[in-house]
């Protein structure tokens, strides 16, 4: 997966922070960390889909990146958080 860019939109910035604790920064470190990458559902525009990136910060978080991935290599994260036990155990099998 190449990523040339990030799409940040406000709003999302703040959830991440406020709901999460996850800093853009941290979601960035997940995607360039060589992350797990699952499709996850159909985008409403062709050629962006829905993906979830397992994986972990440069500190040691777990961290789950749900994000489009848009068709000029340009990522637009939509939501961030901690993984569950349940899917850290499963990243840390493979």
């Amino acid at each position: 997966m190449k990523i040339e860019q990030f799409i940040w939109l406000e709003t999302i910035v703040d959830k991440l922070l406020a709901k999460h604790a996850v800093t853009p920064s941290e979601a960035e470190e997940v995607l360039f960390n060589r992350p797990r990458v699952r499709f996850q559902e159909t985008g409403h525009r062709p050629g962006e889909n829905l993906y979830a990136a397992y994986g972990v910060t440069d500190a040691g978080r777990y961290l789950v990146v749900f994000f489009l991935l848009k068709e000029v290599h340009a990522v637009l994260v939509v939501s961030a958080r901690e993984m569950e036990p349940g899917e850290r155990r499963r990243y840390e099998r493979k």
